[in-house]
């Protein structure tokens, strides 16, 4: 508190009269007393700073300080004998390094770098401690001509013309070398020297145009495609070749029955199956992409075994398709190619680069035409006969991946789904804007879509594969509507495309989930019949066989393919 002033009161005391001589009234005579001062102070005594003890160091195992102590008193070193369990002076905790602490700088990480490979490549970095040491040197520490010569610059700063001198310089010196200090090469060790020379020459020129294709066809994404035929012959004796359907195959019976156990299992792709697909109308062969950027094709009915392998893409496989007559198929890959093969000899046709990812791809039954949905909202339509960066047509209307595209009514229209959780109908050709949109606010996305049945290109329904864990069927014979009646649940499959299948007579549909479960649904009263373990993580495709109506084959992420009876 503020320190008041002291409070002093004086008090006389009585004087007595002195008596005189003459005095007459017989009083007595005054008397002097001493006058008497007492102070009083309220305030309680606080010493003065200065002439406290405050100046004597504070111990560390002191836990009060009844004053206020300077920066310099608090962290003054401690007074005594040397602890000898402390090496120079460093208490072991604060010990990084066998030498003592070391301490960061403030130096960035980036100058760091930039100054120790200017080190390593001219001789030469910037002093860091310059600043503090007083010495005349510039700031550099290492060699001054050469630091004088490039002007200071570091490896980021230098130019191609540095780079150019320095190999000048350094072949200048691999000459004097070569001629002893001076001394004088004869004519042959002057040819044989030159001949080295244009050897070393010419293998850096190709090589810098083998960087220079590398860097185009990584640019374009575009790779050398090549196959492999792993049967015994490609012929039989009768001249037939081996994607030819056998003449023993048949429909043994139009009603279709519920699989119970798998009966095959191909294991020949290294990575997860993305796709399967039959050949059209027979089923004899069974073709499949996979995220190790190959497609194989399979012997269903024979020997079982992979017949060819179709390597083209530089990144994993998204999606195939084979076309009307099964001779061609189609393939999608990561890399941002769509691939057209011919299945029987192995060749790569055509191939066409893109501005986005292609998710899906079809083949026009009609023209060959190869459409694909891409990442970047649009679906691209290419033509195989003409050249490969000419494209047909652009359907430009979605807001997100386009990650379907279905075709119905006779082939003439184009159903697309995306991750705009939007549904288009397009007139075939004209992508300028879409006959029919369906959007909801409860839709969800849709990524994969089969037509059930299909009876010469047209079919009747849409198994739309909705990310809210359930099968909504659209009706596309008379009016593209939703059918309400019919959705099939049960299964998880957020999050995946897993295909949707179905019988050859409409009885069942079929799908895998996140859980590798194959899920058996009736078609008229969406009952659940059956689910079975098939794969080990995502069973992502599952198809019923066109002729056996009691086998399906399921793929997974597990890179397994299962055929099921």
């Amino acid at each position: 508190g503020r320190e008041q002033a002291p409070a002093i009161w004086k008090m006389d005391a009585l004087t007595a009269y002195e008596s005189d001589g003459s005095n007459d009234s017989g009083k007595q005579p005054k008397k002097k007393v001493a006058v008497t001062t007492i102070s009083v102070r309220a305030a309680p005594e606080v010493g003065d700073p200065e002439n406290q003890v405050a100046k004597h160091m504070v111990h560390n195992a002191q836990k009060s300080v009844a004053y206020n102590p300077t920066y310099e008193q608090l962290w003054a070193p401690e007074q005594g004998p040397r602890n000898p369990n402390y090496r120079d002076g460093i208490t072991p905790g604060m010990r990084n390094h066998l030498m003592g602490s070391v301490e960061r700088t403030n130096i960035a990480d980036f100058h760091f770098e930039e100054q120790f490979q200017t080190f390593n490549s001219f001789g030469y970095a910037m002093d860091p401690s310059a600043a503090y040491s007083g010495h005349n040197s510039g700031g550099v520490v290492g060699d001054l001509k050469q630091h004088s010569e490039m002007k200071g610059r570091s490896v980021h700063q230098a130019t191609k013309r540095d780079a150019q001198k320095r190999k000048r310089d350094d072949d200048l010196a691999l000459q004097k070398a070569l001629q002893g200090r001076g001394t004088e090469l004869t004519e042959e060790e002057a040819a044989e020297v030159a001949k080295d020379m244009e050897a070393v020459q010419s293998k850096e020129e190709k090589e810098a145009a083998a960087k220079e294709e590398e860097k185009k066809r990584d640019k374009s994404g575009i790779i050398d495609a090549t196959s492999q035929f792993h049967g015994k012959k490609e012929t039989d004796y009768q001249g037939r070749t081996w994607i030819d359907v056998p003449s023993d195959l048949k429909a043994n019976d139009e009603q279709s029955y519920i699989p119970k156990q798998c009966v095959h299992t191909w294991s020949g792709h290294t990575k997860g199956v993305h796709a399967i697909r039959w050949f059209p109308g027979s089923g004899h062969l069974l073709l499949s992409c996979s995220m190790d950027c190959k497609v194989k094709i399979w012997d269903v009915y024979n020997n079982r075994k992979c017949m060819r392998t179709y390597t083209g893409h530089s990144k994993p496989v998204r999606d195939i398709c084979f076309s009307e007559d099964g001779r061609h198929f189609a393939s999608a890959g990561y890399d941002k190619v769509v691939r057209y093969w011919d299945t029987e000899t192995g060749q790569s046709i055509q191939a066409w680069s893109g501005k986005g990812i292609p998710y899906c791809v079809k083949i026009h039954p009609k023209d060959n035409c190869v459409l694909a949905g891409c990442s970047n909202k649009n679906l691209v339509q290419w033509d195989p006969r003409s050249p490969p960066d000419e494209t047909v047509q652009e359907y430009v209307q979605h807001l997100g991946s386009v990650n379907t595209c279905t075709f119905i009514d006779n082939f003439r229209r184009v159903v697309t789904t995306s991750d705009d959780k939007k549904l288009f109908l397009w007139e075939y050709g004209i992508g300028t804007a879409p006959m029919k949109h369906v959007s909801e606010p409860w839709m969800h996305s849709m990524p994969a879509v089969t037509s059930y049945p299909v009876e010469d290109g047209d079919p009747k329904n849409l198994l739309c594969q909705s990310l809210d864990n359930q099968i909504l069927v659209y009706a596309c014979a008379d009016r593209f509507k939703l059918n309400k009646k019919k959705h099939f649940v049960g299964h998880t499959i957020a999050g995946y495309a897993c295909q949707v299948g179905c019988s050859k007579d409409g009885k069942y549909v079929v799908s895998g989930d996140g859980d590798g479960r194959l899920w058996i649904w009736d078609w008229k009263s969406t009952k659940m019949y059956r689910k079975l373990k098939a794969h080990d993580g995502v069973c992502i495709g599952a198809i019923w066989h066109p002729i056996e109506q009691s086998k399906v084959a399921t793929c997974g992420w597990d890179g397994l393919i299962k055929f099921w009876d």
